[in-house]
């Protein structure tokens, strides 16, 4: 079930860390994605686990892969928010790739 494939981890070096910028908030929510993935594969390994606990979490997961997702798209449409604003919104290692 762990997948690393869903955002980088990695943070940019000319982030703003004084403010939650999407690099930021998409590497939380990478290594929060990667925590509750071993969570659900520790916990449906263990015998006897409760399957509220278990299908709770799975949903959990669900939301946090939701997130993941609007943020991917974050990537795609920053080249047509560039075209309109004039100003490219991701890190500077990222200006000018897509996805």
């Amino acid at each position: 079930m762990a997948s690393n494939d869903d955002l980088p981890t990695e943070r940019a070096d000319d982030d703003d860390y004084d403010l939650l910028t999407y690099g930021e908030a998409g590497a939380r929510l990478a290594e929060l994605l990667n925590t509750e993935r071993q969570r659900l594969d520790e916990l449906s390994a263990t015998p006897g686990a409760d399957p509220k606990e278990v299908e709770a979490l799975r949903k959990r997961i669900e939301l946090l892969r939701s997130s993941a997702d609007r943020y991917r798209q974050h990537s795609a449409s920053a080249d047509k928010f560039t075209e309109t604003f004039g100003f490219d919104p991701r890190p500077r290692e990222k200006r000018g790739k897509t996805g």
